[in-house]
């Protein structure tokens, strides 16, 4: 499913003293299949800009089309739109309330009218998804972790199976462990349906480690918006706005500065260890055994 942004605006507080752009002409296309990293300050336009894609904000001016359709042309609709993007807020475990995680998955797919065996088969589905073991369906969501409360909110998005997934800070306040875990379930995701995924997050470690694209906004508008490499290639610029590149992309840029002949476009740990190792085999420091 192919997101088209046709310059978008949109405005808070319309003809009041707190009128605010807070998305100021943005266009952009996010391809299908994508896993698309979205980052900028509190206040740069994101949050704003994404609830736009399954119709919780109507565009001041400007469109949103899925599949060449512009998402408010038929409003009768949006209901439909709302179970194919599918969108879960920063802290969604606030958002559980049913008796068991089990009934939490299912409200989507039961609101959705579909039979008990479908409804079944998707909670089980979303639930291995989102990491969740079987064992833990039956418990009542408020015995959980925190990290298998996220999950368990992931789950309930998932299994409505949207052709777009976006996900507004899904490892915001978990410990790294359980950072990880998520981020990693989420990718797993991707990979596994090829859907797309859009990811919300302020680490650019994150967004270095599983985004294909990066979406920069500042100040209402877009920053920038390309491959991870071509977006952090502008470090300077980043941090001119004051976003800060990946730590690994300082350290590698330390290390030229140093006069050191290593290459500039660094931007994951794991990368950064397979080049190290390759200068250092090919000094003879170290033996490719």
């Amino acid at each position: 499913m192919v997101i088209t942004i046709e310059n978008l605006t949109y405005t808070y507080g319309v003809g009041t003293p707190f009128e605010k752009v807070a998305v100021d002409n943005v266009s952009l296309t996010i391809g299908s299949g994508e896993m698309v990293g979205v980052i900028g300050h509190t206040g740069s336009g994101k949050s704003t800009l994404i609830q736009h894609l399954n119709g919780l904000l109507r565009p001041t001016a400007g469109r949103v089309l899925l599949d060449g359709e512009d998402i408010w042309a038929d409003k009768g609709k949006l209901r439909q739109l709302r179970f194919n993007v599918g969108l879960v807020f920063q802290y969604p475990e606030y958002q559980l309330f049913e008796e068991t995680v089990y009934k939490d998955i299912a409200f989507g797919p039961t609101n959705m009218g579909l039979g008990k065996e479908e409804i079944d088969r998707r909670v089980h589905e979303a639930a291995e998804f989102a990491g969740l073991r079987p064992e833990l369906l039956e418990k009542s969501p408020f015995e959980l972790s925190g990290g298998q409360k996220r999950r368990a909110a992931i789950a309930g998005v998932i299994a409505m199976e949207p052709k777009v997934l976006i996900l507004d800070e899904p490892a915001a306040g978990l410990d790294p462990k359980g950072r990880a875990k998520i981020l990693d379930q989420i990718e797993a995701y991707h990979i596994q349906t090829g859907n797309t995924v859009l990811l919300v997050s302020h680490s650019m470690e994150d967004v270095a480690n599983y985004a294909d694209k990066v979406l920069v906004m500042n100040n209402a508008k877009v920053f920038a918006y390309d491959t991870v490499e071509q977006v952090f290639a502008r470090s300077d610029e980043l941090k001119a706005i004051r976003l800060a590149v990946p730590q690994v992309t300082n350290v590698f840029h330390r290390l030229r500065d140093a006069g050191l002949d290593v290459p500039e476009n660094v931007y994951t740990v794991g990368y950064a260890k397979r080049k190290l190792l390759g200068i250092l085999a090919e000094k003879g420091v170290l033996r490719h055994d």
